[in-house]
């Protein structure tokens, strides 16, 4: 086993008033700053073990997509990166099977192969890691996510800064939620949005394409819009699971209602189809998942919302990236991960602090739809919204006597 003798050190957050007169965190030149101190502190801090966990989370309710999909009970990979300073970082990945190239129990396999280059790489600054760990491992995006995140919430612990300050810094504490609704029967749809509404919620994510039905997803479309009334944003999400042809003959039959399209149909091309024939506002998912797919996206005009979802992109390194683009490109965004409880969550929410108001749609708190929760006393929904975890990193403790013993415990 290789041995580090390395050097304490503290930094000081800087912090600045704000227009409004709040003390805040200065987000300019703090990554630059604290990661300068790091570097003359000595020998740098490194990574000297790892521990895996396999979280079974199930649903509070029964969760229906397209194709067959469900989430009722998915296995969430934890991940805690121990330095030898004493820090902890936490991080969590959560795939949904059949949603993306990404499968839960992948995630050991590929953390045995890149932990000997993160065991011997100085912790220079969040982004420097994962950048090193990508090149020893392309790919496998889900299992660089949760590396990538614990390895923020490390440096925002050294910084004594939440992950926010250093994404950009903090541009609002809190944020409106949607709620997903289950593709189940119409009735049982209009009801989950009018519980939902009661509890603030304004934005309403309606799942479609469950029996290949065009014309019941019609009725699920019209029955959440007549119970939410008008205003509210209600949008239908295929998963990837029409045809063009069936997503633009939903999208001829719900026009009038205001209704936004998700992700009906597997390419950005056959989005851009729906979009073009039936003049609706489109949300893209699983088709945007780089840099490269937003900037097609935003040539085919079928990209006026966009979920911006950790794991799609690898961690928050490669997510901040898209973020930027996206404010650059003018685009919405829904701020989330694929699934997954508190760790995600928080994540989730440092990135959307830190991003521009006017380009945040929505975000999601996934730990309301699942148990157990892995930080219980992490953020909540209340009236519709959800605020940013404080504290230095993630600003959330897991709770180990839920995750119990690990399954895999690696030391270098």
């Amino acid at each position: 086993m290789a041995s580090y003798r390395m050097k304490t050190f503290w930094v000081r957050p800087l912090r600045c008033m704000t227009h409004d007169g709040d003390d805040q965190i200065a987000a300019p030149d703090l990554l630059w700053k604290a990661s300068a101190m790091l570097l003359r502190s000595g020998p740098m801090t490194r990574v000297v073990r790892i521990r895996l966990w396999h979280v079974p989370l199930t649903s509070h309710t029964s969760y229906r997509m397209a194709d067959g999909k469900t989430c009722d009970t998915v296995e969430s990979v934890v991940l805690a990166l121990d330095t030898d300073t004493g820090q902890t970082g936490w991080g969590e990945v959560c795939p949904i099977p059949g949603y993306l190239p990404a499968y839960a129990r992948g995630v050991a396999p590929a953390v045995t192969e890149f932990a000997p280059v993160l065991f011997e790489t100085e912790l220079t600054g969040p982004e420097a890691a994962p950048a090193r760990l990508r090149e020893h491992l392309p790919g496998h995006h889900y299992a660089h996510s949760a590396a990538d995140i614990a390895l923020w919430d490390i440096f925002g612990q050294f910084a004594g800064l939440p992950v926010h300050a250093l994404l950009g810094g903090l541009r609002q504490r809190e944020f409106p939620l949607y709620h997903s609704i289950s593709c189940l029967d119409p009735e049982e749809m209009a009801s989950i949005a009018a519980r939902a509404a009661r509890d603030g919620i304004a934005q309403f994510q309606v799942k479609l394409g469950r029996e290949g039905d065009w014309e019941l997803d019609v009725a699920r479309l019209a029955r959440v819009r007549e119970t939410v009334g008008s205003g509210p944003l209600v949008y239908g999400d295929w998963n990837c699971g029409a045809t063009s042809l069936d997503a633009t003959r939903v999208g001829h039959a719900v026009a009038h209602l205001d209704i936004m399209l998700e992700q009906p149909c597997r390419t950005i091309a056959e989005c851009a189809r729906v979009r073009d024939a039936t003049g609706l506002p489109m949300k893209l998912d699983e088709a945007a998942h780089d840099t490269g797919s937003l900037l097609d996206g935003a040539a085919m005009g079928c990209m006026d919302a966009v979920a911006i979802k950790t794991s799609k992109f690898g961690g928050l390194s490669l997510a901040r990236r898209a973020r930027d683009l996206c404010e650059h490109l003018g685009v919405k965004m829904c701020i989330e991960d694929t699934w997954g409880s508190d760790i995600a969550m928080a994540a989730a929410l440092h990135l959307a602090a830190s991003t521009d108001p006017r380009y945040v749609m929505n975000v999601c708190d996934l730990s309301s739809y699942v148990g157990p929760r892995i930080a219980p006393y992490g953020p909540s929904r209340n009236n519709g919204r959800i605020t940013v975890p404080e504290g230095p990193g993630l600003g959330i403790s897991p709770d180990t006597g839920i995750l119990g013993t690990p399954d895999m415990v690696l030391e270098g």
